[in-house]
C-alpha cells in the first residue's frame, strides 16, 4: 500500500509506525481475514465495515493525535482504530471506543486484549453520540457519516481538541477554541451511516 506524506512529516510517520505495529488481520472476522492488506473495507457483521487502510490513514493525520491526549473513538467497530489511536496517544494518553452493537463491542473488547494497548471500547447509549460522562476529550474521532456535525459530539471536546468526522461524503475537521469553533473539509469518502438518535 502507498503511504503518502499529506500532513506534515512527523505526524504521517507516527501514523505510519502506528499503522505497521498494529496488523488489521487481527481485527477482522475469519472470513475477512484473507483480505486484510486489501485497501478496501471490509464487512465485520451488523451492517459495519472495518473502514479501508488508505482512509483510515488520512483520518488519522487530520486527527493529529499525540501523546497524553484523551481520544475518544465513535464507532469504533472491530477495535482497530481504537488500537491505533493507543498507539498514537502512548505513552501517558487514555482512548475509549464507543459502539452500538453489543456483538462488535464484544469482539473489539477482545481484540484488544490481544493487541496489548492501553484502550477500551464501551457500549453505546442509544439515542447519545460519545460519551459525556469520561468528557473533556482532546480529540475525537468518528468512523460514521453523520448528516452534519454533532453539537453533542463538539461539546465533548477540550478547548484545544479536534473533531475529525465524515458528513455528507466529506471528512470535516473541527477545531474548538472557547465557546468558537474552526471547520475545514477533505475528499470525498463513504461510511456507514453514524446510528444515533439525535445526532445533533
Amino acid at each position: 500500500m502507498s503511504r503518502r506524506r499529506r500532513l506534515d512529516g512527523s505526524v504521517a510517520a507516527r501514523v505510519v509506525d502506528a499503522m505497521d505495529a498494529v496488523d488489521r488481520r487481527d481485527f477482522l472476522p475469519s472470513s475477512q481475514q484473507r483480505f486484510a492488506r486489501a485497501d478496501l473495507p471490509l464487512r465485520i457483521g451488523h451492517g459495519a465495515t472495518c473502514s479501508q487502510p488508505s482512509t483510515v490513514e488520512v483520518m488519522l493525520e487530520l486527527l493529529d493525535a499525540r501523546p497524553g491526549d484523551r481520544v475518544l473513538d465513535v464507532g469504533s467497530g472491530s477495535g482497530w482504530t481504537t488500537a491505533l489511536l493507543a498507539r498514537l496517544v502512548a505513552p501517558g494518553g487514555a482512548v475509549v471506543g464507543v459502539e452500538i452493537e453489543p456483538d462488535l463491542v464484544e469482539m473489539g473488547q477482545a481484540n484488544l486484549l490481544g493487541a496489548d494497548v492501553a484502550a477500551r471500547i464501551e457500549q453505546a447509549v442509544p439515542g447519545h453520540v460519545g460519551r459525556p460522562e469520561d468528557a473533556p476529550y482532546d480529540r475525537i474521532l468518528v468512523s460514521a457519516e453523520a448528516r452534519h456535525v454533532p453539537r453533542a459530539l463538539v461539546d465533548q471536546l477540550a478547548d484545544g481538541g479536534r473533531l475529525v468526522v465524515p458528513v455528507r461524503g466529506e471528512l470535516v475537521v473541527l477545531d474548538r477554541a472557547g465557546a468558537e469553533s474552526t471547520i475545514r473539509r477533505y475528499g470525498t469518502f463513504q461510511f456507514v451511516p453514524l446510528r444515533a438518535a439525535g445526532d445533533d
